[in-house]
């Protein structure tokens, strides 16, 4: 039986397609140059804060010196990695970010769908407006204010402080108290980003067909029947994004707000990856150490994110690739 080969291209057939495809090039940057230049900004922030940078990976390997460079330095090997593990603060700011992470998945994350929902609900669209205009604004104060304010508040002397008191009959500084450090981490959470992470809700409500909501009402489903049988299942693909999203960021809790609230009397429950790898490279000037750490929540995430859009794509057809 003779086998049916598929002739290689020639070179004047190569370079055809050279040439037309570099004529696309130019002819599609001619026809959409301005938002060619919109979008460079952007393009250039991932190439110089996050790829470029990548090249630091190195110093994980590395007993990193800034006055050798990251060429000049002692290679380790998995050294860094080896300490890391069999120090005794590994499993504790894994086990500290993992607790976090999931409290903010199980909380936060579905208190902005409920939030979105409930804005899809209102009749009125001025009430609308006021509520998605003091939700949001939250968000947009300094982290450093809200901080302020947080450590004001739960001070032995302050508002929060005192009603926890007049029940508890203890008027001790909360955030000095590691049982309370989460409740009011994730709380402040709740207060500051909910109104802005419902954006996306709202804008993928906005797109539900209304015949919809018509055609169920005709058929005599009550409010909450609409919700579950035509809203929800009109926003689940979006749900699923943001979740695959959320869970690839699993042990990047951010530290900026751990290191504004924290103190040494909470770090059994309050020191994360992230915090404790801004201690060990900018306090500690570890920085080959502090790299390894960092390496290992980034593989750790990326095996997350992985992982979870291969399970949504096989039970809910949506994923991100």
């Amino acid at each position: 039986m003779m086998s049916k080969t598929t002739a290689a291209p020639s070179g004047a057939q190569v370079r055809t397609y050279r040439k037309y495809s570099w004529h696309n090039i130019k002819k599609d940057f001619v026809k959409n140059w301005p938002l060619l230049i919109m979008v460079a900004p952007a393009i250039a922030y991932y190439i110089i804060f996050h790829y470029i940078p990548m090249g630091g990976l190195l110093m994980a390997f590395e007993n990193f010196k800034p006055k050798l460079g990251i060429f000049g330095s002692q290679f380790v090997g998995l050294k860094n990695f080896v300490d890391f593990f069999s120090s005794v603060y590994c499993w504790r700011v894994i086990r500290n970010t993992l607790i976090l992470s999931l409290l903010q998945i199980c909380i936060d994350f579905p208190f902005a769908i409920i939030f979105a929902l409930l804005l899809n609900e209102l009749a009125s669209a001025k009430y609308k407006r006021v509520v998605q205009t003091v939700s949001y604004m939250p968000y947009f104060v300094s982290l450093v204010v809200v901080a302020g304010i947080i450590i004001d508040f739960c001070a032995s002397d302050g508002a929060i402080t005192s009603i926890v008191g007049a029940i508890t009959g203890s008027y001790d500084n909360l955030l000095g108290k590691a049982s309370c450090w989460r409740p009011i981490y994730i709380a402040s959470d709740l207060w500051k980003n909910t109104g802005f992470n419902s954006i996306i809700y709202v804008a993928a409500l906005a797109g539900i067909d209304k015949t919809l909501y018509e055609a169920a009402e005709i058929d005599g489903a009550n409010r909450f029947q609409r919700i579950m049988k035509v809203t929800i299942p009109g926003i689940t693909d979006t749900i699923m994004i943001m979740l695959i999203l959320r869970i690839g960021q699993m042990l990047s809790v951010g530290y900026e707000k751990t290191i504004l609230l924290y103190n040494p009397q909470v770090y059994e429950t309050a020191d994360i990856i992230s915090s404790f790898v801004y201690r060990k490279g900018l306090q500690e000037a570890n920085y080959g150490y502090s790299t390894a750490v960092s390496l290992f929540n980034s593989v750790i995430n990326f095996a997350l994110l992985v992982t979870a859009n291969a399970i949504s794509q096989k039970y809910t057809e949506s994923g991100l690739f």
